[in-house]
């Protein structure tokens, strides 16, 4: 389904409040319609946003860039107003291009909303589980796009070897969706890499066409600080805005955590950066699903299961895919 009207405005003063909050162990809205899960329970399709019109994103200046390329990095368990107040670097990008003030996440823990980015679909999951207690079937959003001969890759800070399975030290593999598409492992071994490689990647020029950046579990704020995350953003997206890919003005960056603390609606801040965009302020209701979809236009494939009802996040915000 498309979701919502979008309101257009430039960005008023920003209030939060800060905090961290715990995570709870059960999902509140769980949602599955695919059959591609081997150790999945079954759960039932989060309720849908209402539809209304399409409508262009809320901008103060019109949409003029491709985007041909989409990183996304994900942060841990803090509302839209958490991340505002605490995170100043965050912030400023927000107020220099752009965010969406009512995107929500799925549901809870974390894992289920790092499938939904990566596959379009919670599969039925409510927990934290290893890929050995879920493995999937099917396709996630990297793995289509390079079987359709695009470029993708998972960052994952802290990781000890590609496509680590299991946990270790500040490493969760909970964090890391692609580890959990057991029809696509030779891919991932390939292309799930350290996050040492992000920087040289950045330098060449070489960022894939859909990329995911994740960090570890102190950097993400799931056991640290929310500055202690911000510092670390303002260190790899200055990075990543240091690089011939962002100067071409044909790379997005999306800066979005993966939930709430359980105590705010599930409404998190999702940062969409870009040189084109300037002052925006997106209000129509978006979802994982939407940030999804947008992946699969970048990588010019048909978006997995729920992505498909959903609207595409870069559109939203007036930016076109290629």
């Amino acid at each position: 389904m498309r979701a919502a009207t979008a309101v257009v405005g430039v960005l008023v003063g920003l209030l939060g409040v800060s905090g961290c909050g715990a995570r709870p162990t059960t999902s509140a809205h769980p949602r599955s319609s695919s059959p591609a899960t081997a150790a999945a329970t079954p759960g039932q399709r989060r309720r849908s946003q209402v539809p209304l019109p399409s409508a262009g994103p809320a901008s103060s200046s019109p949409a003029v860039a491709t985007v041909t390329k989409l990183l996304v990095f994900v942060v841990e368990n803090h509302s839209l107003d958490q991340m505002r107040s605490a995170m100043p670097f965050t912030r400023g990008l927000a107020e220099r291009y752009g965010y969406a003030d009512h995107y929500e996440a799925i549901t809870h823990p974390s894992l289920p909303n790092y499938l939904a980015i990566a596959g379009g679909d919670t599969f039925g999951i409510r927990d934290d589980g290893s890929p050995a207690a879920h493995p999937l079937g099917g396709a996630s959003i990297f793995g289509r796009a390079l079987r359709h001969g695009g470029t993708a890759r998972l960052y994952a800070e802290s990781m000890g070897r590609p496509c680590q399975t299991v946990p270790a030290g500040d490493y969760a593999v909970k964090h890391n969706p692609w580890a959990y598409f057991a029809e696509e492992t030779a891919l991932c071994r390939r292309d799930d890499v350290s996050f040492s490689s992000f920087g040289s990647d950045v330098a060449r020029g070489d960022l894939p066409e859909i990329g995911m950046v994740v960090p570890d579990l102190c950097d993400d704020a799931h056991d640290c600080a929310l500055s202690r995350a911000d510092a670390w953003l303002r260190s790899a997206v200055g990075r990543a805005m240091s690089g011939p890919d962002w100067a071409s003005g044909h790379l997005a960056i999306v800066i979005t955590a993966d939930e709430d603390d359980n105590h705010h609606g599930n409404r998190i801040l999702t940062v969409v950066a870009h040189p084109a965009l300037h002052h925006v302020v997106v209000s129509r209701p978006l979802s994982h699903d939407a940030l999804s979809r947008a992946y699969a236009a970048v990588a010019r494939v048909a978006p997995l299961r729920h992505a498909a009802e959903a609207p595409d996040l870069l559109e939203a915000f007036g930016l076109a895919a290629a």
